[in-house]
């Protein structure tokens, strides 16, 4: 529970909450309750799950009637002004089981509930009055129709066409669009159309983009709230759900999400499962059934992060390893990866699925399937599963043969076994930031992580081979040829691994954080000497609480701060930046040079206290961030809740547990 008894208006706006349906829809805004963000709503529906994402509903404006005054609950944050100021008579919020505001105005206590019908796009909002008097409310919905990157501003092509009925509202936002279902369980409506003007996001501001926008609506109810009494607002694509009792669809969400909490003992685990549980969502695939036999209207994935990312080859892959797979989620995991195998081409997975209904066309990616490899070991030795493997294995051949051979991009094995990869101005690594045809971090060549993880798909190949009896010969001499190179090429002899490597040239000997996955893979690369040699160097350049850097603050090309307009922020990302999702590597890398020791742990432990306290007090509540600043690391940077971020720490927290 959170109590606001001496806030103020940018304490509360700084806080953010989000909810999701498992569809890919959510909904968020911030605890003031003013949107501070393009991406904010009460329904953000994914019609094309999880994507082709449009903001339907924006917000609700709330005004309490009681015998002494009139009072406005609800806050807007314009150009100059914040208007009205209900976040004055918010005296607490609850995150857990569901989002829940408690107001007070006067003597009069009115609690606000929201929550989202799982794979339904679906909203309802439950008002109650606790108080001890009779009291009226408003409750004036605003409404925008815009896919979620973009804005929406007042035209007459939005008539807003209204069908009614006893307690329910039938919104056609123009002709030909999808209809919007509005309930209310009590009350009259009223029609009353305005256009709502200028609302002023700030976090776009700040971002260098449009900032302003407008909102329509329709009318209000109104409603007499005796003593105790409660009613619900139901926003939802699909008149299914508007037959069903809120109250229950209520109780049916809270039991879910205490469903999640009670696998875990430790408190912190506990929540951050049900965070973790956000990112997973229903693909609608369009073709095919994957080889473990998972039709495509079963398909699972993971979206990357809220609010702006969909589901990532990449991301997936990383954070399966801690959203699933380490909390033993093994049919959830399968169906995962499953989704994944139904799109391989070319022995590569995708690097991300495209905003709407159409198959995957972006293959720029080296990683995302080096990490499948990874994901599939552990999936291995959590749940003994040789079956699932036995059924893909010829799909890891693939893999590995068209990377021998040659793929898209350039991508291909040296002479030296070393893996390259890299053409034109395509970036291919996670460090993938790029400005027009101005590229960041050009790393074409041989990446540090990217033959860390080509070490590893050999590795873990032999191994299945011999699980499954077959005879793994040719990977075996692939194997050796790439041990005898890779400390030749990468050791620096200043004690760490140099970033990327081309045969015949000069290295980029930049100290960066990729060098921490020859350690923490399950097949290191150095000797015990040489893995502590680059453990310091990460630990004294790199290393925050929050995340590790991605560049030494001693480079000239440091960039301390990330903000700003695209362009700044582009050239910040990788130059610097703090990633969380790397704590994940740099503790799995401390504990194995340490022993998995309890002391060791309980440093980790210790140390995790700062990423803890961001998730309970900052940014969005419930939530970590996809980075933070590289000098002076504090506030969240980026979206709010990242999946690889989350999976990181439940993996730590998982696997390592303290006696």
């Amino acid at each position: 529970m959170y109590y606001f008894l001496n806030s103020n208006f940018e304490h509360l706006a700084e806080r953010e909450w989000l909810i999701t349906n498992g569809l890919g829809g959510y909904a968020g805004s911030t605890l003031a309750g003013a949107n501070s963000r393009r991406y904010h709503g009460l329904l953000v529906a994914a019609r094309n799950p999880p994507t082709d994402r449009q903001v339907l509903v924006s917000k609700v404006e709330e005004t309490l009637f009681t015998d002494q005054a009139t009072t406005e609950l609800s806050s807007n944050q314009y150009v100059e002004v914040v208007h009205p100021q209900g976040w004055r008579y918010l005296v607490s919020f609850e995150r857990l089981p569901l989002p829940r505001w408690i107001y007070q105005v006067g003597g009069q206590t009115i609690a606000k509930t929201v929550f989202m019908v799982q794979t339904a796009n679906t909203t309802v909002v439950a008002y109650q009055n606790m108080g001890h008097q009779a009291v009226t409310l408003r409750l004036n919905p605003l409404f925008v129709h815009r896919d979620y990157h973009s804005l929406f501003h007042r035209s007459d092509y939005f008539n807003y066409y209204l069908e009614r009925r006893e307690g329910l509202l039938k919104l056609y936002a123009h002709f030909g669009a999808d209809p919007l279902y509005v309930a209310f369980s009590a009350g009259v409506f009223i029609e009353s159309r305005a256009w709502y003007n200028r609302f002023s996001y700030r976090e776009e501001q700040q971002r260098g983009l449009d900032y302003l926008e407008d909102a329509y609506s329709v009318g209000f109810v109104e409603v007499r709230l005796e003593p105790g009494d409660e009613c619900f607002l139901t926003f939802s694509t699909d008149e299914r759900f508007l037959a069903s009792s809120p109250d229950a669809l209520r109780a049916s969400e809270i039991k879910r999400i205490q469903t999640l909490r009670c696998t875990q003992s430790d408190q912190f685990l506990q929540d951050l499962v049900v965070s973790a549980n956000q990112f997973i969502v229903q693909r609608k695939v369009t073709t095919g059934t994957s080889a473990a036999g998972v039709p495509a209207s079963q398909s699972e994935t993971i979206i990357a992060g809220y609010h702006w990312f969909t589901d990532w080859g990449r991301d997936t892959m990383i954070a399966l390893r801690g959203l699933c797979i380490s909390l033993g989620q093994q049919q959830m995991a399968q169906r995962i990866l499953s989704t994944f195998f139904l799109y391989l081409d070319d022995g590569m997975l995708p690097n991300r699925f495209p905003d709407n209904n159409q198959d995957p066309v972006e293959y720029n990616t080296i990683d995302a399937t080096l990490w499948l490899f990874v994901a599939l070991y552990e999936y291995y030795l959590r749940f003994d599963d040789v079956s699932f493997i036995e059924q893909h294995f010829d799909h890891l051949l693939t893999i590995l043969d068209a990377h021998r051979a040659g793929t898209r991009y350039g991508i291909h094995v040296t002479d030296e076994g070393l893996l390259y990869g890299g053409k034109g101005n395509v970036q291919l690594t996670w460090m993938d930031a790029r400005v027009g045809d101005f590229v960041v971090t050009p790393r074409h060549g041989c990446p540090v992580e990217i033959n860390a993880l080509w070490y590893n798909a050999l590795q873990i190949t032999i191994f299945f081979a011999k699980q499954l009896r077959k005879k793994p010969d040719f990977y075996v001499l692939l194997l050796r040829r790439f041990e005898e190179n890779f400390s030749p090429y990468f050791w620096n002899e200043q004690g760490y691994l140099n970033d990327v490597v081309k045969p015949g040239s000069a290295p980029d000997a930049s100290i960066r954080p990729n060098q921490i996955y020859a350690l923490s893979l399950p097949f290191p690369l150095l000797n015990p000497h040489a893995q502590q040699q680059v453990l310091t160097t990460v630990e004294q350049h790199l290393y925050t609480p929050l995340g590790l850097r991605t560049l030494s603050p001693q480079d000239p090309a440091f960039v301390a701060m990330y903000g700003g307009d695209p362009w700044l922020r582009d050239t910040a990302y990788h130059q610097g930046t703090v990633w969380p999702f790397l704590l994940g590597e740099y503790w799995q890398a401390y504990l194995r040079i340490h022993g998995q020791s309890e002391a060791a742990k309980r440093r980790m432990y210790a140390e995790l206290d700062t990423l803890k306290q961001h998730f309970y007090e900052n940014d969005c509540l419930f939530g970590i961030s996809e980075i933070f600043d590289g000098l002076h690391p504090k506030r969240g940077r980026g979206t709010v809740h990242q999946a690889w971020s989350t999976g990181a720490i439940i993996k730590l927290l998982s696997d390592y547990p303290l006696r």
